[in-house]
């Protein structure tokens, strides 16, 4: 089957994963890594997989709790490359790059956790942060995980409308 695109053969592909690597906002899993990289018709998935695997065998990538990210190696060998990439991958890349690298962003922003108390019960510690720091922090208490599951669940999902609900209950003035 002829494919069609610019990346036909496993260099170009390696090419293509650093450049994408070198630009990412955050370490990212192979599910996010693929969707980047199919950006062109060209790309084979299964060249894609052997490509990504033979880069962290040497070196240019780390494979870490699922996630991958570039080494100074990539980088380097990436920057001297990205040149061979024709302009339209790497504005189709730009897009891609951009939506990824914004929810990336967010999620670094927004933290909930659930954890153990000795006493007993759950403590759910909540915190908000834009891009010069902490907006919210807040620990609160639960009798079951699977509150704390539902309470840490709703604030990913929901922070800014807890960030301004719980202003708006603070700053209310009294009748």
């Amino acid at each position: 089957m002829a494919r069609y695109g610019f990346i036909h053969d496993k260099l170009d592909i390696k090419f293509l994963v650093l450049y994408l690597m070198a630009r990412v906002a955050a370490p990212i899993d192979f599910a996010t890594l693929t969707e980047l990289t199919m950006c062109d018709s060209g790309v084979d998935y299964f060249q894609f997989a052997e490509a990504t695997a033979e880069m962290v065998e040497s070196g240019h990538l780390t494979l870490e709790n699922g996630v991958y990210a570039i080494t100074e190696k990539g980088r380097r060998d990436g920057a001297a490359c990205e040149s061979s990439l024709p302009y339209s991958v790497k504005h189709r890349c730009g897009i891609g790059l951009s939506k990824v690298n914004a929810a990336l962003r967010r999620n670094a922003q927004v933290r909930a956790e659930a954890v153990s108390r000795p006493e007993g019960g759950f403590a759910v510690r909540l915190a908000l942060d834009d891009e010069k720091g902490s907006l919210l922090a807040l620990e609160v208490f639960c009798p079951t995980m699977e509150q704390a599951e539902r309470m840490t669940e709703g604030f990913r999902a929901r922070p800014e409308r807890v960030y301004n609900d719980i202003l708006s209950s603070l700053l209310e003035e009294e009748e």
